[in-house]
């Protein structure tokens, strides 16, 4: 356990489900007014066997009722499992629900003191801390208002900056991250990385895979209470999108796939050059400029247009889009095109598939998603380089030493006539 913040070990929480009987008011009455029960037994966890490791940020996805929710509350050790065993390393701070640990009635700043007692901190170091969470979370006007005037964004950045200055070793976080305003989020994904860099862990669940792919390193897909994929996350991300085909369209081809709901609609992708040409190949290091054109049925707000980039064995090199890279799009709405502009092309020499996709504002729903539909012919130009598939733009700097070290002449064996 010496690397590993959190192991699970077959571990299975089942439920009691209780159900009402119904029938007639004469049935009732013979019953001496008792209404019949039913119990159901309901796992929603089911033989999961995990290890998270320390410094690794972690995603959990899956619908809503995946046992999401649960496998985090036992984690947290809110609940025990069934069978199996949850062991944990160090100190969890968990913001499951909204509001969890704060009072209505209290301000601000009496609810910063309520709840960071709960997250262990004594008096002393609540009041030392007082004004950077008041600050972090931005309700320096507000801290004294009572937290029933807050609204949820407000509380969830609250709830945050208690947590994350009771300095956990273990910080468990549900649909937070994606609550707050763009900027809160972008704070907290700073604050998150400098987190697991000191060798803390982070685990995180969240419908905004987007958000999953920028913060975890890797995670998990819960499906019906087990694991249906884990690993690297941006793989286990591309394993859930396929399972949302329709059968025959997902499996494990390697070619093109499309999918999304068709309210906008993706009608071409093509690289250009500065004067909106279409041209036959890029050139490593020089600018590249993908032009994406679409057609929104309906006025469209919010969206998230993404691009990925994938070598020739399949291997995912790269998948930027709108939101990540701070380019937030209004609205579409009609005819229209988005430009993916790469100032200096890192690629080498060869061929590459592009991804490329339309998403809600929360990339959950996809509006078009094309699967590694586009080639995309790469060429070295003046790149000397060969190896591998990324260019680097390396530079090698030679220090020689100050002084030249005197070579010794090599000895010579002795002639056979000496």
């Amino acid at each position: 356990m010496t690397d590993v913040a959190v192991s699970l070990r077959a571990v299975s929480k089942r439920f009691t489900l209780r159900h009402e009987g119904q029938s007639t008011l004469r049935d009732f009455v013979l019953r001496g007014f008792r209404n019949p029960r039913t119990r159901e037994a309901f796992w929603a966890v089911r033989d999961v066997d995990l290890e998270i490791p320390r410094g690794v940020p972690y995603g959990i996805i899956g619908a809503n009722g995946s046992g999401k929710s649960t496998l985090l509350k036992l984690i947290a050790g809110i609940l025990r499992p069934t069978t199996g065993t949850v062991r944990t390393r160090g100190r969890v701070a968990a913001l499951l629900e909204l509001g969890a640990g704060f009072h209505p009635d209290l301000s601000g700043r009496e609810n910063i003191h309520l709840n960071g007692s709960l997250l262990g901190m004594d008096r002393r170091s609540i009041a030392r801390q007082l004004e950077s969470i008041v600050a972090f979370a931005e309700l320096e006007r507000f801290v004294d208002m009572p937290l029933r005037h807050f609204s949820s964004g407000m509380t969830v950045r609250l709830g945050f900056a208690i947590a994350i200055h009771a300095q956990p070793d273990i910080l468990i976080a549900d649909e937070v991250l994606s609550v707050g305003d763009e900027s809160f989020q972008r704070r907290c994904i700073d604050w998150v990385h400098q987190y697991v860099a000191d060798g803390h862990s982070l685990i995180l669940v969240s419908h905004s895979l987007s958000l999953i792919e920028a913060v975890c390193r890797q995670a998990i897909w819960m499906r019906g209470g087990r694991v249906a994929a884990s690993g690297d996350a941006a793989a286990v991300i591309d394993r859930y999108h396929r399972s949302s085909l329709p059968q025959g369209e997902g499996g494990d081809s390697a070619g093109p796939r499309r999918w999304g709901t068709g309210e906008a609609v993706i009608t071409s992708v093509r690289p250009i050059d500065d004067e909106g040409e279409t041209i036959e190949h890029a050139v490593t290091g020089e600018s590249l400029r993908i032009r994406i054109g679409y057609l929104a049925s309906r006025r469209v707000e919010s969206p998230q247009f993404g691009l990925a980039l994938h070598a020739s064995d399949g291997t995912h090199l790269a998948g930027p889009n709108s939101d990540l890279c701070n380019a937030p799009i209004a609205e579409i709405d009609g005819v229209g095109s988005v430009d993916v502009v790469l100032p200096r092309l890192p690629l080498l020499a060869g061929l590459y598939r592009l991804t490329v996709a339309i998403y809600d504002r929360h990339a959950t729903v996809a509006y078009d998603h094309h699967d590694r539909a586009y080639e995309l012919r790469v060429e070295n130009g003046a790149i000397r380089e060969i190896y591998g598939s990324v260019w680097l733009g390396a530079m090698w700097e030679h220090r020689p030493a100050r002084r030249r070290v005197q070579s010794h002449p090599m000895r010579t064996a002795p002639s056979s006539g000496s």
